[in-house]
């Protein structure tokens, strides 16, 4: 028995490369209120495994439907490393699709957006980020104006990023 929530995030690829990303709703009581992440999210009872929360968590958050047979890789567990986050460990699963889906939101986002593999690599930088009400410089990717990308999602895709057969074109 783990002291830790599970959670599961997808990590979607279609043609181009491009990876989907979406934006957390604004919401008081989500820590992560706001900000860019893959779909994903924490597993239910009725999950088989981890691959069903992410496949489950998917379709719900974006109408994208992964199936299992669509998988292809999954990258080392991550927890957060700040104290004053909930315990939770997260899977990330890579899916491979041949085409882009369309997306239609759930309430708990406000947007969905694709990116070419070689602008996130290119967008590495620092940004500017509140971290418990302070202002602190943090890696993050910067694919465009508004989209920060850091913390767990920033861990995710530099780990994702450091398995080449996991994203070049084949």
């Amino acid at each position: 028995m783990t002291d830790f929530a599970e959670a599961a995030v997808a990590l979607i690829l279609a043609p181009g490369p491009e990876l989907l990303l979406v934006r957390r709703a604004e919401r008081e009581s989500d820590r992560w209120s706001g900000h860019m992440a893959l779909p994903g999210g924490r597993r239910e009872a009725a999950d088989r495994d981890l691959l069903d929360t992410a496949i489950r968590e998917t379709r719900e958050e974006t109408a994208v439907a992964l199936a299992r047979d669509g998988l292809t890789g999954t990258l080392e567990d991550l927890k957060p490393r700040a104290p004053t986050l909930p315990p939770i460990l997260v899977r990330p699963f890579v899916f491979r699709l041949a085409e882009k889906p369309a997306t239609s939101l759930s309430e708990e986002l406000t947007g969905a957006f694709w990116f070419g593999l070689d602008e996130l690599k290119a967008s590495a930088s620092e940004a500017p980020v509140q971290v418990a009400g302070a202002p602190t410089a943090v890696p993050a990717f910067i694919p465009r104006e508004g989209c920060v990308i850091w913390g767990m999602t920033h861990r995710i895709l530099t780990c994702f990023f450091a398995v080449p057969g996991l994203y070049s074109v084949r």
